[in-house]
């Protein structure tokens, strides 16, 4: 407890009476005691006296000992001065814990229990703790806790209007949890582009001039802990070199284990793929060259791109309507065919991963606007099932308001309200729409119309959530803070050019 001062201008106050009683009425002449079922009266006039006496001619501005104490006839003296004596002790205790509490040194990072449960915290809870005080600012600070705490999808990275990388945060609200134009490549870089992304890594093609002409690196960061390093060139095979091939890559890193990274580059010939792929592993440093063992009718999508990286093996969609995998050493090589009896034949088949499964989703735009969701059952034999279909343009149509307040504090997603309404969306009969992700750790998904609004549709309740008012197809981002290769270090900024390579596109 603070200890309270007077901060009046005598300085040689006498000392209180050891047995209080009401000051006197201004007219000087003693007061008679109050009847014993009356209120007593503590200050001139009828009102209750304030601390300190009220203002009157014995009062002061604040007091430095306990309230007056109203001498009752059946009160005995001595128990009064005790009970004084002990609020006394108890006040000059309360100061002396916290003097001592002022005096401690800065909280070092514990071993214990605390480190544990902090441990588990997730991170956006974990960044709300920092705000507490400055000790717990460099306890939720420490490395070796945030590495460990769980993360889950945070946002997406996505180009705006202007082709300008942005991020937005998944409730819609407050600054960036990390910085979109990467400055800690802006030192060495003047142009970056982003390939790719997966479990909290990116993937850019950089250049040191402003211009895209000139030689560029594949760079792989975190813009969590704004470490990064630069890949070396793709070396085209001699024997290919005449038929200009151009590298498509594709990044894949588990973040369970964060032990290496890897960057499956099928090279292109023309508009389709030649059948060999470069396969970088961040364990060797090196690229290895392996031919596919892909059928020589697949086409790898690489308008859309997408992928993903499920238990150590790449999934690439291709223009076939199916998946094609391939392992991190480039072994063992799988085509899985997409659903029976897909809704429309012409609109794109995308995929995604959530809670370890394998998900295919595709919107018939061209008729009724029907959104269909697959969950690979049995991953040995390929089969599909139908885990959910929705009209995408009755969640366009729901009227409501930007997030407010989150229901799913472990995805950070929020649902739609009727207190700020803004309106029904225009449709008509050209207007197509997107699912570009699902939720990593929950049945969520998040759709964009293409024009002005992006939002998120849970599956268990139907609430939707609008994310953002503008067309956002993003990236999503889960930030990673585990320990990365140790080669990293040594190969920051160095990266290195041959005659024989060819730069990344």
């Amino acid at each position: 407890m603070l200890s309270m001062h007077s901060h009046g201008k005598s300085q040689n106050r006498r000392a209180a009476a050891p047995f209080p009683t009401p000051n006197p009425s201004p007219g000087g002449s003693p007061r008679r005691p109050a009847p014993r079922n009356w209120p007593v009266s503590r200050g001139g006039g009828d009102g209750v006296m304030p601390p300190g006496g009220g203002g009157c001619r014995h009062g002061s501005a604040a007091q430095d000992h306990p309230p007056a104490t109203v001498l009752r006839d059946e009160e005995d003296p001595l128990l009064v001065l005790a009970r004084l004596a002990s609020q006394e002790k108890k006040q000059k205790q309360h100061e002396y814990e916290y003097e001592q509490e002022q005096e401690q040194p800065a909280v070092s990072i514990p071993e214990g229990p605390l480190a544990e449960i902090l441990a588990r915290v997730p991170y956006r809870s974990l960044c709300r703790f920092k705000c507490v005080s400055k000790p717990w600012l460099a306890l939720c600070s420490s490395r070796d806790i945030c590495k460990r705490s769980p993360q889950t999808l945070s946002g997406f990275f996505y180009y705006d209007s202007d082709a300008l990388l942005s991020f937005c945060n998944l409730n819609g609200r407050g600054p960036p949890l990390v910085d979109p134009s990467l400055p800690f490549l802006r030192e060495r870089y003047k142009l970056i582009f982003v390939k790719g992304f997966c479990a909290g890594l990116l993937l850019c093609t950089c250049w040191e001039s402003c211009s895209m002409g000139g030689e560029s690196h594949y760079v792989v960061c975190n813009p969590a802990t704004k470490e990064w390093t630069v890949l070396p060139p793709i070396v085209i095979p001699a024997e290919e070199v005449s038929h200009r091939l151009h590298p498509i890559p594709y990044l894949g890193f588990d973040a369970t284990i964060p032990t290496c990274f890897a960057v499956f580059a099928p090279l292109r010939k023309g508009q389709s793929d030649s059948g060999i792929v470069a396969i970088y592993s961040s364990q060797t440093g090196q690229w290895t060259y392996v031919q596919s063992k892909w059928s020589a009718r697949t086409h790898i999508d690489h308008v859309r791109k997408r992928h993903v990286l499920l238990d150590g093996t790449m999934h690439l969609t291709t223009r076939q309507k199916s998946i094609v995998t391939v392992d991190m050493e480039g072994k063992v090589w799988r085509e899985i065919k997409m659903p029976d009896r897909l809704p429309s034949n012409v609109d794109i088949v995308s995929i995604g991963k959530s809670q370890g499964r394998l998900y295919a989703w595709q919107i018939d735009n061209r008729h009724d606007r029907q959104l269909y969701i697959w969950v690979l059952e049995d991953y040995g034999t390929g089969k599909w099932i139908l885990k959910h279909t929705v009209n995408v343009l009755e969640l366009f149509r729901r009227p409501g308001s930007i997030s407010v307040f989150s229901v799913y504090p472990d995805c950070n997603v929020g649902v739609l309200n009727d207190r700020e309404k803004i309106g029904k969306p225009c449709r008509n009969g050209y207007d197509t729409y997107d699912m570009f992700a699902v939720h990593p750790d929950c049945n969520v998904i998040f759709l964009t119309d293409k024009k002005k609004m992006t939002i998120s549709y849970n599956l268990d309740n139907h609430k939707v959530e609008i994310i953002c008012t503008e067309s956002i197809h993003g990236l999503p981002y889960i930030p990673c803070f585990a320990e990365l290769p140790v080669n990293w270090s040594l190969r920051v900024g160095a990266a290195s050019s041959t005659q024989n390579g060819t730069p990344p596109l």
